[in-house]
């Protein structure tokens, strides 16, 4: 073997080296026997051209030259199997053979590549979200973002690389599969990680806090708060999550105006409030007529 274990290699790199002596006798011979084919032909053709062969001595002569040919150009090709080098760059794993060891067609993987940069994620998309996939699909805004799930890493953002041509019978579901740049060997082969699947690009889209927005039997509303501390009921129309604990509003709500976030349960429209900044871990209590509140804003997803 030509490599440490667990090291890093290029394409080309040189990995394991099998006993090349008999490959290159049969080589040898093959070369000797096709020269010797050449010479024949070169002797009938000069024959031939005198009229002093029959045409099948000739045709013999040819099929022969061509045949040492390929028989050379063969045990070539198994010579070159004797040098196994790296298809991929990427990083070895542990060697399951060790010099001496017999090898052959039935042989295991000699060794396991890992690619890691760039690095593949795979992924399902729900059959119910195909419409939508279907719609944005290769649009200019189409990317995956992967990352872990203790946010010890950056997210990263990757490119579209493959989605399936059918649905997975039994799980409804259709296989997606992200490439993401990995210089630095943060992310590993078969690693669990979370993946967010980027379809577009919302422009001025209005954010607020996930706990801000109420269901009742009329639909989605949001308690907004108005100049005088008074707050008003607004029905909204909410769309994506993103980004942690914020959600999309399509409509009820313009940029700026201040959302009630949490106490909305002692609130009717028209109550007056006392409005405190919100904090996305409350640690203490909230006196009567006291509510967490945050601004509305806008943002490019």
């Amino acid at each position: 073997r030509d490599f440490q274990d667990g090291s890093d290699v290029k394409k080309g790199d040189s990995l394991f080296t099998i006993d090349p002596r008999p490959y290159q006798a049969v080589l040898d011979q093959a070369k000797a026997q096709a020269a010797l084919d050449q010479v024949t032909l070169k002797r009938q053709e000069d024959l031939r051209a005198r009229k002093v062969i029959a045409q099948q001595d000739y045709d013999i002569a040819v099929a022969n030259a061509q045949k040492s040919h390929a028989a050379a150009e063969a045990a070539q090709v198994n010579l070159d199997y004797c040098y196994i080098k790296s298809p991929i760059n990427g990083r070895v794993g542990l060697r399951n053979v060790d010099v001496g060891n017999l090898v052959g067609p039935s042989t295991p993987p000699l060794v396991t590549i890992q690619g890691l940069d760039p690095i593949y994620t795979d992924f399902t998309v729900a059959e119910n979200d195909l419409p939508l996939v279907r719609k944005y699909l290769g649009g200019p805004n189409v990317k995956v973002e992967t990352y872990l799930a203790d946010g010890s890493i950056t997210p990263r953002m990757g490119d579209l690389y493959f989605i399936d041509n059918a649905v997975q019978p039994g799980s409804g579901t259709v296989k997606v599969r992200g490439v993401t740049a990995n210089a630095d060997r943060v992310l590993w082969p078969s690693e669990f990680v979370l993946v967010r699947f980027i379809l577009d690009m919302l422009k001025n889209a209005t954010l607020v806090p996930s706990q801000a927005v109420q269901v009742s039997q009329s639909g989605p509303f949001v308690f907004v708060v108005k100049p005088d501390d008074t707050v008003d009921l607004r029905p909204v129309k909410p769309g994506q999550r993103q980004d942690g604990d914020l959600v999309v509003v399509e409509s009820g709500v313009k940029p700026g105006e201040t959302v009630v976030v949490t106490g909305q349960l002692a609130l009717s429209p028209g109550a007056k409030v006392a409005p405190q900044p919100y904090a996305a871990e409350t640690s203490g209590t909230l006196q009567s007529g006291q509510v967490e509140t945050s601004k509305s804003a806008t943002s490019d997803e």
